[in-house]
């Protein structure tokens, strides 16, 4: 009976940070947002969904440390800088987006598949004049 509540509780968080995550999706978007407010909320979003992570996954322990306290960290100090009228506009968008189905951006996934490409082959560059 524990474990279903711990379970339960576990699950309503990770929802609630997902929601966290697209309401700062939506902040970002939002002209009444401060630019540093907007480029720590792009930062938050863009390290949420990236694939690369600070410390890959398959490090044991470390690897999903990275994720259970650097994202809710930066989701808290995000939505502390964004304006509370914004956050109530931006969280009943992401409800009614949520209720509706979820909208596909194929233009912000290929940036930042973009910019993980680029990033990949400067570092292959950097790293084959180290030993060149």
């Amino acid at each position: 009976m524990e474990k279903s509540i711990a379970l339960d509780k576990l699950k309503h968080t990770a929802r609630s940070i997902k929601q966290n995550v697209y309401v700062l999706y939506l902040s970002y978007r939002d002209p009444r947002v401060p630019w540093y407010a907007k480029i720590v909320a792009l930062l938050v979003v863009a390290y949420a969904f990236s694939p690369i992570d600070l410390i890959p996954d398959f490090i044991p322990i470390l690897g999903y440390l990275d994720d259970l306290i650097i994202v809710p960290l930066g989701i808290s100090l995000a939505l502390k800088m964004i304006p509370e009228p914004v956050l109530v506009d931006c969280r009943a968008k992401a409800e009614e987006i949520k209720k509706n189905g979820k909208p596909k951006n194929w233009f912000v996934g290929a940036l930042f598949i973009g910019i993980w490409l680029v990033c990949a082959i400067w570092m292959g560059f950097t790293i084959y004049k180290m030993f060149k």
